[in-house]
């Protein structure tokens, strides 16, 4: 269903009877190709252009497209691929889907290729005005269902900003009855301590602000915890921390935006694994009538932060990495003598991946292992 009203075409994936010219668009761009190109092979790019060409809809360009080039993906840089949970949709209600983030691209593209495998709909997918570095990726993610977050504007504006989204999302669940897929928190929790920001939540009530618990209610919230055994970006990740200790006012350039996509695309990230939640609507009808906004919006968002951290999958180096951290053998049964070997292996192949000035191992080891081993000591605290 595709009534989306021309009230937030400034944030909204393309209409299908805009993709033709989209897709003209992209393929005369020689930026796109540059960049596309190699993804595609062993098919030429004359190939790629007819298939592309013969899209007339959002969901030609995701079974057409989309699909085969990330099965293609999957099968080069995982070992697996699963989803869990799939009994704790509602199949009378769409969902608002509030992940955990790991990977600036792959997170909700994983996503969608289950629920493509499932026969569900696909999410339309939140994403930031930071990342549409240039004019073809906004062309591109559009074409795949994604709507603009608007994070470049001034704190005057931003309200604005915010009830705009929120009011397109509400839009988008309950009266297109599409399913949406967001972050629990703006960029990616760069040690995996992954903690849902309250203002994102107070977004989401700015559409009915004076009903916060309505506003939540409407949305169908499930949980979602993404588990990734390796993730490419991890060294990545340890650099930016090192950068920020030493210069406070360190910030990532486009350049490193474009490198953390790259590389969190084309890096081996072993099994990963998607694991729904319950829909949060239970819980927060159970809060008093006259609870504050405030400490509502905190409860929500930590309804949701142990949803995840139940949820998580875990594999012998996020075991190893706890153990590390807190110096105790609580799960020594979990890995053998060969995984701790494996672990130390890779963490000095990442390291040595790392040239900064005065570049601190002992600091970059510390935060690697604790991207590995913050989701089991979150996972233990709900247990």
């Amino acid at each position: 269903m595709e009534t989306t009203t021309n009230l937030f075409d400034d944030i909204r994936p393309l209409h299908d009877s805009e993709v033709a010219e989209t897709i003209a668009l992209l393929l005369d761009d020689l930026y796109f190709r540059r960049a596309v190109e190699p993804f595609v092979k062993p098919f030429t790019w004359e190939q790629f252009s007819a298939a592309m060409s013969s899209c007339n809809s959002k969901q030609d360009f995701q079974r057409n497209i989309i699909y085969p080039v990330m099965h293609k993906l999957i099968d080069r840089t995982t070992t697996e691929m699963k989803g869990y949970g799939w009994e704790n949709g509602d199949e009378q209600h769409n969902h608002l889907y509030v992940s955990n983030h790991r990977d600036i691209v792959l997170d909700a593209a994983f996503l969608n290729i289950l629920m493509f495998d499932k026969g569900k709909p696909t999410t339309e997918i939140a994403i930031g005005d930071n990342l549409l570095i240039y004019p073809w990726i906004e062309k591109l993610v559009r074409l795949n269902k994604s709507f603009v977050v608007k994070r470049g504007v001034s704190v005057r504006q931003m309200l604005e900003a915010s009830t705009h989204l929120s009011r397109y999302i509400h839009h988008t669940v309950f009266e297109r009855a599409q399913p949406v897929w967001i972050a629990q928190r703006e960029g990616r929790a760069k040690d995996s301590n992954d903690k849902t920001q309250v203002s994102l939540l107070k977004m989401l009530t700015l559409h009915d602000s004076t009903h916060p618990v309505d506003a939540l209610k409407h949305l169908q919230i499930i949980p979602l915890s993404i588990s990734y055994e390796l993730d490419p970006c991890d060294y990545l990740k340890a650099k930016e921390f090192q950068l920020k200790r030493d210069n406070p006012t360190h910030k990532k350039s486009n350049a490193d935006d474009i490198e953390n996509m790259l590389t969190g695309i084309m890096g081996f990230k072993g099994r990963v694994h998607f694991r729904f939640g319950s829909c949060i609507n239970p819980l927060i009808e159970a809060f008093p009538a006259d609870t504050p906004r405030n400490e509502l919006l905190e409860k929500v968002a930590d309804i949701i932060d142990k949803e995840i951290y139940r949820n998580y999958s875990f594999f012998p180096f996020n075991y190893v990495a706890y153990d590390r951290m807190s110096n105790t053998n609580r799960f020594a049964s979990e890995y053998t003598a060969e995984d701790e070997q494996n672990f130390d292996k890779y963490l000095r192949t990442q390291i040595k991946k790392i040239d900064i000035p005065e570049k601190d191992e002992t600091f970059l080891r510390k935060k690697i292992i604790e991207m590995y081993g913050n989701t089991v000591k979150n996972n233990l605290r709900v247990l």
